[in-house]
């Protein structure tokens, strides 16, 4: 069959593009940019054999946090394994599953399936949130998640509070160790999107790039974390986190104000 052809073909020019050039002359540049990313790479490496030499403190094992089963001790959480990484979800009590903490379930959403192939590297992986078990029950439903999750509510630092954090722990029989912690743009690695966005042209579209001369102006940090039904960039009344729209039944959200918010 032959292939339909497209009509009505839109494009849209934006303000600045990249230079065009021949194969070859984009060919050398490439391979002159490769060293810059190679050092980079480097670099990381670098930082990484700095990170497992950092000290680690001692945190109770029998802090009790709650899951599917009830309370259970820290110490569970490694599932007879030595290390745990941990994320901390922010919730925000009482709020509706679209106005819970969009960085949060980005970061959550492309994590979700890191457990198997942690576990495979002997590194167990859970998720805990200051939210109430009750309130956070129907959420993980909603979202389709599968992966252990945990109140915290009620502990103390380092396990619950400052949320938003990655956590490592070491485990040596029944204690508990923490070696690390990180949040803001250290929790970047767990979402893939922002390493996908900086390799296009015009990268993640936030004002703080360095952006050549002519390009597109930038948006405020984290504008496209949460949309409207339609997929258009909002923080106003009508936005949930923008994963959320890829969940069965997740409907528009009226204005604030406007009626009972729909899941």
């Amino acid at each position: 069959m032959a292939e339909t052809p497209v009509t009505n073909r839109t494009t849209t020019i934006r303000p600045g593009r990249p230079p065009v050039v021949d194969w070859d002359s984009w060919q050398a540049t490439r391979d002159e940019f490769l060293a810059l990313e190679k050092a980079h790479t480097r670099a990381g490496d670098a930082l990484a054999a700095a990170r497992r030499r950092l000290p680690m403190v001692e945190i109770d094992a029998t802090l009790q946090v709650t899951g599917t089963d009830g309370p259970v001790p820290l110490l569970d959480l490694f599932q007879g394994r030595d290390e745990l990484v941990v994320y901390q979800h922010m919730w925000h009590d009482g709020e509706p599953f679209e106005r819970q903490c969009p960085g949060c379930t980005i970061n959550t959403w492309h994590i979700q399936q890191a457990a198997p192939y942690l576990a495979a590297r002997g590194v167990s992986f859970a998720m805990l949130t200051e939210g109430p078990w009750d309130e956070v029950a129907p959420y993980l439903e909603f979202m389709g998640y599968t992966e252990p999750w945990y109140s915290v509510r009620g502990l103390a630092a380092p396990v619950g509070v400052d949320m938003g954090h990655i956590v490592c722990f070491l485990r040596d029989d029944d204690r508990v160790f923490l070696t690390y912690r990180t949040t803001g743009r250290g929790n970047e690695p767990a979402s893939g999107i922002f390493g996908l966005l900086d390799m296009t042209p015009y990268g993640r579209g936030e004002a703080w790039e360095d952006m050549p001369a002519g390009w597109p102006e930038g948006r405020d940090s984290c504008w496209y974390w949460a949309t409207d039904a339609d997929g258009n960039a909002t923080w106003g009344s009508t936005r949930r986190a923008t994963p959320q729209w890829t969940r069965p039944g997740a409907t528009p959200v009226p204005p604030r104000g406007g009626g009972e918010h729909r899941h």
